[in-house]
């Protein structure tokens, strides 16, 4: 057995893993929190990207959907991780070896890493931030980046029980 699999066995066979996991109450309330906290993040990201991408949101400029959302997308995420944090706790060794989850959790850095350069670089763009009719190409596909990445995290997160 490799010594990240015994450590994921180790946090499962916890205390608190066994409890959560053993809960008829703690984990469907847990996932439900989980799933609460995507659909705010990553709708609102969608939002967000449909803004970027010229979609949705047209006459709205584009800094102030993000000044707005920002708080409410953080907030999802925040809630998204410590819940999948604490259902990784009473699963993990089960799902340590499932594909899908390293997959899921590629696609959520690359999701972060286009977050982050449009944060820091292309939200500060003269165009973003004075609200020039024309967006800078690199914005619209930072946004079309983040809904194919952030669907795919989707759809690799429920896949995760489905596959050994």
């Amino acid at each position: 057995m490799s010594a990240i699999l015994e450590l994921a066995q180790g946090i499962q066979n916890s205390e608190i893993g066994t409890a959560l996991a053993e809960s008829t109450i703690a984990f469907p309330i847990i996932e439900g929190i989980h799933l609460l906290g995507l659909s705010i993040s990553v709708g609102l990201i969608f939002l967000t990207d449909l803004r970027l991408i010229g979609v949705l949101l047209r006459r709205v400029p584009i800094i102030d959907v993000l000044h707005h959302l920002r708080p409410w997308v953080l907030s999802g995420f925040a809630v998204t991780f410590i819940s999948g944090f604490l259902l990784f706790w009473s699963e993990a060794a089960t799902v340590i070896v499932s594909p899908a989850f390293s997959v899921t959790f590629l696609f959520i850095l690359l999701g972060g890493l286009n977050a982050l350069y449009f944060e820091f670089k292309l939200a500060r763009l003269t165009a973003v931030v004075e609200n020039h009719e024309v967006v800078p190409v690199g914005v619209k596909y930072a946004g079309i980046a983040s809904i194919g990445l952030w669907t795919l995290v989707i759809i690799a997160g429920r896949l995760i029980p489905y596959l050994p």
